[in-house]
């Protein structure tokens, strides 16, 4: 859990979340036991408003520019501001089932 615990730092001193869930999803894909390499993240913040979901993704990359770089393979990104995840009622899409 050392990535998801740098990741969850990361997320928390950059955008002061209301939310935040780091999922470690490596075990459903084709890596060793134990991986940290494909990571879920639900992310709510007010740093969000008035910010389209492509910049929102690019803000969360700038913070995670190293592990991207290093460590993670794959980051499915689930971006709101407090009102639209309460429109979600607190729910996201699962991740679709590796096909490699």
């Amino acid at each position: 859990m050392v990535v998801q615990g740098r990741i969850e730092k990361l997320l928390k001193d950059a955008f002061q979340p209301s939310f935040l869930q780091v999922e470690n999803e490596s075990y459903m894909h084709r890596v060793p036991e134990g991986a940290e390499t494909h990571f879920k993240v639900v992310l709510v913040s007010e740093q969000f408003a008035n910010v389209s979901p492509v910049k929102r993704h690019q803000q969360v990359y700038r913070v995670m520019a190293h592990e991207l770089q290093n460590s993670v393979h794959a980051l499915a990104l689930h971006t709101f501001t407090q009102s639209e995840w309460e429109m979600q009622a607190g729910k996201v899409m699962a991740s679709p089932a590796c096909k490699g």
